[in-house]
């Protein structure tokens, strides 16, 4: 939305803004134009991101009035982004009295509007027969309209998004298990929605009409069962087909143990969110299109959520807690504050070593690196590794380099390609070898806190189904034997052209 749509003066406060979609709201609602204030309890938690500057960040809890109270002064649309779901037991009794302090507080304060984005139910279900999660953000919802501020209750199901623990479980299921038994819910039919439109909707709602209180249904375009979704995403992923096998013993409890132990999720999470599985939830309406207008081609069809979501890997770019990196491109792009199960699986290698020579030396032998000086570690390992490539229709060792002392952006590497450099500092390769999934070397050269120069070493890899699971134990063994003695050799290439 452009700056000139926003209305003159409108200052907005969101809660939850170190989580999966305050992080990505508050740049949303500066580029309309807002003035935004964040409500944090960890305010540290967000100097991380490129908008610190930009926002008041505050410090408070919603279970604490007194913090949400001042937070809310000289406020007019409050965003309430929080719930309590993966804290325990209570958490219906949290969301329950954070929802009322919030409601009182923000009426106290004159704010013109709250927007809450719940979870969509199914219609005709009585409130008392849903799940847990569901029933809270249900209820939470209801107590927002109740009050007496005008609300915005925006109710979506799946959120495809990298970060998005429902996207994650999908991404994990589908990536690691080429087939898998599961329980009777992946027939269950659900109404994915991109995170792009649910920020859309989000930042279109601070301008619906004063006396406007109402919930609204938000879903994209397609109606899938869960197995649907795994079977698309496995697709867009690149991934071979998925076999799914339903059984009608696993419960959710089993079910969130299972996945506690194939994904990264943690069952405190993934448990609520698989027993509201059982209900199927699709939107019956789509009013909010006539408060917020949809431009063409929009909401996003399901595959085209998951390639955004998809993109930034598959462009292979290393992005966030990747690499030194903390701007994400767009908001299905992991964040700094996404917890570190969010984004897809990651392995790294690290090695550091103190080098006795300048950091002008080390960097003189990093982009040295490759073609007729080799890559400092077993030779015999790297030519096998080239000749294999090439056996398999790969581009193999036989590149070479451009310039034997320089690099720049672009330059084919043997079978590597520089993505980023910095230079003195930092060169990123990505591999252009043939792998089950993407992989990428960095090479840093640094200076401690006493002025030492120190090379510091990071091989990652993103691996691509099961495949890319097994290549990478399958070769580990191996790794402080190249990259262990990789970075040692450098280190002494380094001291060799000092002296």
């Amino acid at each position: 939305m452009p700056k000139g749509d926003a209305a003159p003066g409108l200052t907005c406060l969101v809660t939850g803004a170190t989580g999966y979609i305050g992080g990505r709201l508050v740049p949303e609602l500066l580029a309309a134009g807002y003035r935004v204030r964040a409500l944090a309890r960890s305010p540290a938690k967000l100097r991380d991101h490129p908008w610190a500057g930009d926002v008041e960040v505050v410090r408070g809890d919603v279970t604490d009035a007194a913090s949400v109270g001042a937070a809310l002064r000289g406020i007019d649309v409050a965003y309430y982004l929080v719930h309590a779901l993966g804290t325990g037991e209570t958490f219906e009794e949290t969301d329950r009295r954070s929802a009322r302090i919030f409601a009182e507080q923000a009426s106290a304060a004159g704010v013109r509007r709250v927007v809450y984005l719940g979870g969509l139910t199914p219609a005709g279900v009585p409130e008392e027969t849903l799940s847990p999660h569901l029933r809270s953000r249900a209820e939470v919802g209801r107590i927002l309209l109740e009050s007496r501020v005008p609300a915005t209750v925006l109710r979506a199901a799946v959120i495809i998004g990298s970060g998005s623990a429902s996207f994650e479980m999908l991404r994990y299921l589908t990536e690691r298990l080429p087939a898998m038994v599961t329980p009777r819910w992946v027939h269950t039919r659900t109404q994915p929605i991109a995170v792009r439109d649910v920020l859309r909707y989000l930042v279109g709602s601070a301008r619906m009409p004063q006396d406007l209180n109402r919930a609204f249904d938000v879903g994209g375009p397609d109606v899938l069962t869960y197995g649907d979704m795994m079977r698309r995403y496995a697709v867009a992923a690149g991934l071979p087909r998925r076999l799914i096998v339903p059984v009608p013993v696993l419960t959710p409890r089993l079910s969130s143990q299972w996945i506690g132990l194939v994904t990264p999720v943690p069952p405190s999470i993934a448990r609520p969110l698989l027993e509201s599985l059982r209900h199927e939830v699709v939107c019956h309406e789509h009013d909010v299109a006539h408060h917020v207008p949809d431009p063409p081609g929009t909401p996003l069809p399901f595959d085209t959520a998951v390639s955004l979501a998809l993109e930034r890997v598959q462009e292979a770019q290393v992005a966030t807690r990747w690499s030194s990196a903390s701007v994400p491109g767009a908001p299905s792009d992991p964040l700094p504050t996404d917890p570190d199960w969010a984004g897809g699986s990651l392995y790294t290698d690290h090695r550091e070593v103190c080098v006795p020579a300048s950091r002008e030396a080390l960097w003189r032998v990093v982009e040295g690196i490759g073609g007729e000086n080799g890559w400092y570690s077993f030779p015999l390992a790297w030519a096998v590794r080239g000749w294999l490539d090439r056996l398999t229709g790969g581009v193999g060792l036989r590149r070479g380099r451009r310039d034997p002392a320089r690099l720049r952006v672009g330059d084919s590497l043997d079978f590597w390609r520089v993505e980023e450099i910095e230079p003195g500092h930092l060169l990123r390769l990505r591999a252009e070898m043939r792998l089950p999934g993407l992989a990428w070397l960095e090479m840093y050269a640094e200076s401690d806190a006493d002025g030492r120069t120190r090379y510091r070493q990071r091989a990652l890899f993103h691996p691509r189904g099961l495949a890319g699971h097994a290549y990478w134990w399958g070769v580990s063994p191996f790794h402080a034997l190249v990259f262990g003695g990789m970075a040692r050799n450098v280190a002494r290439a380094a001291a060799r052209d000092a002296e």
